[in-house]
């Protein structure tokens, strides 16, 4: 089916002030949209209570699988069970664990009796160091209650960081200094009468649950996610993708629930819309994508998400096996990117991949928001030549355009922004301007300049951008996606160096596998030093430096990085993305290699 048959083409309209602000949103008005986000879900299991709605792997070869109606009976089970442990506001349900049948049942069966939940990624609690960013969120919730999938992993951090008195909940495992709640007993709770008044008396305003920013602007935040803003939000999606108000969607996801691309938006518009979401247990790392790979030569979505690096690998295999290419696109509608910039290499491939597999291809886009704003709040529904358009505000949200210098730093409001950060109002008055709306930090620039409807591109995190010693300013999240792009697959990404030098430098995040295939048989360091490698580095980044239009834009120096980048250290957010000023931060050693004559250093 044609793309512009499956999404709507929006009429947007703009407000220009007299200090040049700008004021952008859709003529489209948001639709009616559920109390409560477990409403829906009822709703399906009376309608259609043989749907799967959620399957996972099992330890066979297939799939377990859970209808709507016995998903149904264990939410109002969960919630009867919580209730009666005093769970509420004040102290909500933790989960540790990572994506599963059982973590989506708890989640729902708190949010189905005004309890909030709280999803953090594993790492937090299986980390070798001191804990500290575990006790930092435990001290932000009080959490009333742990849940868990295997107990066993999770000992040393229930034992170190939590209270004695905080029940466990777990599917298996045992631990050596309190009782484990079993989830089946839980989930088999009788439904009771405080269950059935606690979800009567869910608001819009409810606090349905908690999520953590990622760390790349500092410590984590417990943003608060209320009713209105996951229902609203799940609306607004649904308005977009408008396919699925006539075809229940499918995906078949990765993404850790922890963070609101999948954990909010990937989660929700399953069930939301009468769905199936097939939990995939790889993710875009090597060995890890042979787990996505098997999923999706089974499972053909209808919506899916991947970061640029996952399609990067999924194409290594889609080139080559036309089997998994044909159940892959076999009723595709759209294929979603984020977390990073797309090279125009890897936009090219899979471009031509779905035009070999779709007659017209399939829709190739992304889109923008932040866990403080649902997080869908603009994105972009028509073809394109190249990535990166973030759209334009989705019903419901209004973008706010507002000068700064030769850029426009760019605020929202909606009913799918957060009213703020838990237990921290300082924080949360520092996010918002004079007349409500929610300020990103980031920069925005026209698609086409003085036209809104055309969409917009990223700018640039306004907090990253630095100075070089000659006062220009560079734009650093523009800067790290064309040198990604000019180093032409050799890089997944970069980090970008030069505050208060004379040139700017880039630390290089190796794609090793690109790698590997122009110098076979060589890895980890001898790879980098192999001469196929340097010597197509050293061309590409001389092109660069030649299309450059100024210092601000010319990277006269970079070095590959041998070692990874580490989570513990705050340099990988959970979802794969790098935070610049940790990597500047935590590595002063190399930033003096980088501006030295070592032999691993390439300079134009």
């Amino acid at each position: 089916m044609p793309t512009d048959t499956l999404f709507p083409t929006p009429t947007v309209l703009s407000e220009t002030r007299d200090d040049g602000t700008v004021l952008v949103w859709q003529e489209a008005e948001l639709g009616p949209y559920p109390r409560a986000i477990t409403e829906r879900f009822m709703q399906w299991a009376e309608t259609t209570p043989d749907q799967v709605w959620m399957a996972e792997r099992n330890a066979g070869v297939g799939w377990d699988k859970m209808s709507y109606a016995t998903g149904a009976a264990k939410i109002r089970g969960i919630g009867s069970g919580l209730l009666e442990m005093g769970l509420s506001v004040e102290r909500p349900l933790l989960i540790l664990s990572g994506n599963s049948i059982r973590h989506g049942l708890m989640a729902l069966g708190a949010q189905h009796v005004g309890v909030p939940s709280a999803a953090l990624a594993p790492a937090y609690a299986l980390s070798k160091g001191d804990l500290a960013k575990l006790r930092d969120v435990v001290g932000q919730l009080t959490p009333g209650l742990i849940y868990v999938e295997d107990a066993g992993p999770f000992a040393r951090a229930i034992s170190e960081v939590f209270d004695a008195d905080i029940p466990v909940v777990a599917a298996t495992g045992t631990l050596p200094d309190r009782e484990v709640i079993a989830f089946d007993a839980l989930a088999d709770t009788a439904p009771s009468p405080e269950m059935e008044a606690a979800h009567a008396a869910i608001t819009p305003d409810t606090v349905a649950k908690f999520l953590f920013t990622s760390g790349t602007t500092g410590s984590p935040k417990a943003v608060i996610q209320t009713q209105r803003l996951l229902c609203s939000n799940m609306e607004m999606a649904t308005s977009c993708y408008a396919f699925m108000r006539d075809e229940p969607p499918v995906l078949c996801d990765w993404a850790p629930w922890n963070h609101t691309a999948s954990g909010n938006k990937a989660f929700n518009l399953a069930h939301y819309n009468g769905g199936s979401f097939y939990i995939d247990g790889g993710k875009p790392a090597p060995g890890a994508i042979d787990e996505t790979i098997r999923n999706l030569s089974e499972v053909s979505p209808t919506w899916y998400f991947n970061v640029p690096l996952g399609y990067q690998m999924l194409l290594d295999a889609m080139e080559r096996d036309e089997s998994l290419r044909e159940t892959f696109f076999k009723r595709l509608k759209i294929m979603m990117y984020a977390g990073a910039g797309m090279s125009q290499p890897i936009w090219d491939r899979l471009t031509r991949v779905a035009e070999q597999a779709v007659p017209g291809g399939v829709l190739l886009t992304t889109a923008f928001g932040s866990t403080e704003t649902g997080p869908l709040a603009m994105t972009w529904l028509e073809r394109q030549e190249a990535s990166g358009n973030l759209g334009v505000p989705v019903p419901g949200v209004t973008l706010k355009l507002v000068p700064q210098g030769d850029k426009y730093e760019a605020r929202v409001k909606g009913p799918a922004i957060t009213p703020g950060y838990w237990r921290a109002p300082e924080l949360t008055s520092e996010a918002f301007d004079e007349e409500g709306f929610y300020s990103y930090g980031d920069a925005f620039r026209f698609a086409e300049p003085g036209d809104p409807s055309k969409g917009f591109y990223f700018d640039g995190r306004l907090a990253e951008n630095f100075k070089l010693a000659s006062g220009t300013w560079v734009a650093v999240g523009a800067l790290r996606a064309k040198l990604a792009n000019d180093l032409k697959g050799l890089a997944s990404d970069v980090v970008i160096a030069g505050e208060g030098r004379e040139t700017l430098g880039a630390l290089v995040v190796p794609d090793w596998d690109a790698m590997a295939k122009l110098a076979p048989g060589k890895s980890g360091t001898d790879l980098l030093a192999a001469p196929e490698i340097r010597d197509m580095a050293q061309e590409l980044l001389d092109a660069h430096a030649r299309a450059a239009t100024g210092s601000a834009s010319r990277v006269a120096q970079m070095m590959f990085l041998a070692e990874p980048l580490e989570f513990e250290r705050g340099e990988l957010t959970d979802k794969g993305s790098i935070n610049q000023r940790a990597v500047l931060r935590n590595r002063p050693e190399l930033m003096e290699k980088l501006y030295s004559d070592d032999p691993a250093v390439i300079g134009v």
